[in-house]
């Protein structure tokens, strides 16, 4: 009982905190509207207040390393594995101004967050229309390679319910060949069990953030897409502790 009441405050103070920030947010938004990039830098900044307040919410002890690789001056590619709802939160928190976020969908529905992503300016993709989502991503690419804006990015694009790493789909790629920006890879452990997809019920946590040397992608093709999915995937895994690692070899997912 003791857990489950700690559990609900928890979510309670969460939920203010996000709700709170968003409409102080929301407002300033409106009057950016002109300005795509303004509205941009306006969640990264409110994004970073709310995603630290989240993880404070919930209880987990944050270790982030490897922080010399995350720059607001180098435009990069953030790509995160995907283990908890929370990752939404250590993404936007973690993540330099200037960094244009791809979520799917359904993203939308979520109260306040999703509005609030819509309103900004970052990307929905329906994974259910690869035409769509290709076409989303390509102009995406072209807004962000002009502005000289970074992109974060989830490549498993789901997660898996034991935290373990799942097939990474080619979109990422895709951006990395249409911006020739380099690859940072946000390797998150610990997070899995914290909020467990269909659970309402918060476990704190000790989790390590880790952001690892950047990969350059300037010198990458098309020919070899399969090659570089697989490369990046590797990177991930040989970065993640035995219980996060895919438990048996998967192909990669288009």
């Amino acid at each position: 009982m003791k857990a489950f009441a700690e559990s609900t405050l928890r979510l309670a103070a969460g939920f203010v905190c996000v709700s709170a920030l968003v409409s102080v947010m929301v407002p300033i938004l409106v009057i950016l509207l002109p300005s795509r990039i303004a509205r941009i830098r306006v969640t990264n900044t409110f994004g970073s207040w709310i995603g630290r307040s989240v993880m404070w919410c919930s209880g987990c002890r944050v270790t982030v390393l490897g922080t010399e690789h995350v720059s607001a001056e180098r435009p990069a590619i953030y790509a995160c594995n995907h283990t908890s709802i929370l990752d939404a939160f250590t993404t936007i928190w973690l993540t330099p101004a200037g960094t244009v976020g791809v979520a799917k969908k359904e993203v939308f529905f979520y109260p306040f967050y999703g509005q609030a992503w819509w309103l900004a300016g970052h990307v929905f993709v329906d994974r259910g229309r690869t035409s769509r989502a290709k076409e989303a991503l390509r102009r995406t690419a072209r807004f962000i390679r002009e502005r000289g804006l970074h992109l974060c990015i989830l490549p498993e694009g789901t997660r898996a319910r034991d935290g373990r790493l799942l097939p990474f789909k080619k979109g990422v790629i895709h951006m990395a060949l249409e911006t020739k920006l380099p690859i940072v890879p946000m390797v998150t452990t610990g997070l899995q069990d914290v909020w467990r997809r269909g659970s309402l019920r918060i476990r704190p946590a000790d989790v390590t953030i880790s952001f690892v040397p950047p990969r350059p992608t300037d010198r990458w093709t098309e020919e070899s897409l399969d090659d570089h999915l697989a490369e990046l995937h590797a990177r991930f895994v040989g970065a993640l502790p035995p219980e996060q690692r895919p438990a048996t070899a998967v192909p990669a997912s288009t």
